[in-house]
């Protein structure tokens, strides 16, 4: 069928149900019609049939990809020009690894197409290598490795015990979670993490918001709003790895960052002009990181297809449910970026890494001096740490406080100058005042003798502003 006679076809029908719409509409027939009946002139009905089996023709022969509609060629007698035939893209029938099994899969890294246990082989071995050619361990260190309940950190998990039987790291593993208060999303994480920790027996240690903070993420965003609620989240989230390492005694921090996390990040730091964060944001050794711990990132070279495909073969339980407060990230975008930049270019992933690796900075150039923030002890490059300024904000109603660009507001409620109505709206104050909420207890976040000549890292609520 040509483009123009069933596009006629169908002008024609909307056309009719349109008329008789508007017919009922203008001659105040709004009453309701019994059961069986119709309020629409039967050729509308008709109009409605009609319409209805010409697009499920339309349809149908799209997907079975015969009489598409094509213009008609320019040529003698204006024939019509049958529509191309795709080529579909086949998969060699054995594996070009090994030669002997049936492949199946195309690895997205690579191209290669490999058999289920080749592709296993490969990507353990090349993990195995990543931590080697890094120095990302040593011999009778305990580490802790973060648990999110999702696939990367399963993974992770998965690999490190493997690996560490397999090639005699020496290294004692632990498995550490963060509970963000997020209600019906990390309730179901945590158990996947749980079921993770019955099925390989290594100790599992959670610290909470509520515990640590005082608050959880779903009593901020209801302060906060819909936007920013990540910033608040990612300060507490690193900072609770940290003190949730100190307290199980972890001498480093495995986190399952991936290819395309760490090209996300590359890219977000760009686009942000954050040279501090681009020095150090893309570094998979021990050096990498801003917290009281060391952190390292095994699979910072593993693509997340690959992921999925080591934990589907390997049969692994993992949660699979995005954060409720994620859309609203800064991330998504540089996410929706790099996902174009792979379909043209597959490489694209591991070639933002690998820049943000060798980025070289002028000489001169003048960095942030890392102190330690005069509250809570965290490292920090201002007199308090970006936890304490948010936790600020949100204990006196001022959400928006450590967010943006509001020096001098800060300044002014530290010399303890009243703030105008005005201000106080910038800053997210409520417009009635709300009752207060009741807070959990927090636990005990660390000792001012911490072993092994740790440096003392208090809570950070336990000073005064």
């Amino acid at each position: 069928m040509r483009r123009e006679q069933w596009g006629e076809e169908l002008l024609f029908c909307w056309w009719l149900l349109g008329g008789a719409v508007s017919g009922q509409v203008h001659a105040g027939n709004c009453r309701q019609v019994p059961a069986g009946r119709c309020s629409l002139w039967p050729g509308a009905c008709w109009g409605l049939r009609y319409l209805a089996r010409c697009m499920l023709g339309v349809v149908g022969r799209c997907m079975l990809g015969v009489g598409q509609c094509v213009p008609p060629a320019c040529g003698a007698g204006g024939a019509e020009t049958p529509a191309p035939t795709a080529v579909p893209h086949t998969m060699p029938a054995t594996c070009s690894a090994c030669g002997a099994s049936p492949a199946a899969l195309r690895r997205p890294k690579t191209g290669h197409a490999l058999c289920r246990a080749c592709f296993l082989a490969a990507f353990e071995e090349e993990t195995h290598q990543a931590i080697v050619a890094g120095r990302l361990f040593r011999p009778g260190e305990t580490v802790a490795i973060g648990a999110s309940g999702g696939k990367d950190s399963t993974v992770l998990a998965h690999l490190l015990q493997l690996l560490d039987q397999r090639h005699g790291y020496g290294l004692r593993l632990l498995l550490l979670s963060v509970d963000e208060g997020i209600a019906g999303y990390r309730d179901a994480s945590l158990a996947a993490v749980r079921r993770h920790q019955r099925r390989s027996g290594l100790p599992l240690h959670v610290v909470s918001y509520r515990q640590l903070y005082g608050w959880s993420m779903d009593r901020i965003a209801r302060h906060l709003g819909p936007r920013n609620n990540c910033t608040f989240c990612g300060v507490f989230r690193r900072q609770a790895l940290d003190r949730g390492a100190l307290l199980m005694g972890a001498d480093k921090i495995a986190t399952g960052h991936n290819a395309d996390d760490v090209a996300e990040t590359v890219l977000m730091n760009f686009l942000r002009g954050d040279v501090g964060r681009l020095r150090r944001g893309a570094g998979a050794g021990p050096a990498g990181g801003e917290g009281a711990v060391p952190r390292c990132k095994p699979l910072r070279h593993a693509y997340e297809k690959e992921i999925v495909l080591y934990a589907y073969f390997q049969g692994l339980d993992y949660f699979s449910t995005e954060c409720v407060y994620a859309p609203q990230a800064y991330r998504g975008y540089a996410r929706a970026l790099l996902k174009e930049l792979e379909a043209a270019r597959p490489s694209a992933v591991a070639d933002l890494g690998h820049s943000g690796e060798r980025l070289s900075l002028r000489s001169d150039l003048r960095m942030p001096a890392r102190g330690t923030c005069q509250r809570c002890g965290y490292v920090a490059s201002q007199p308090l740490c970006k936890a304490c300024v948010l936790l600020e904000g949100l204990d006196r109603g001022l959400p928006k406080l450590g967010i943006g660009k509001h020096r001098r507001l800060r300044d002014k409620l530290r010399d303890g100058q009243p703030l105008t109505q005005e201000e106080r709206r910038r800053l997210g104050a409520p417009d009635e005042e709300e009752p207060p909420e009741e807070q959990e207890p927090r636990g005990e976040l660390g000792t001012d003798e911490e072993p092994g000549g740790r440096r003392e890292l208090r809570g950070p609520r336990d000073l005064d502003f």
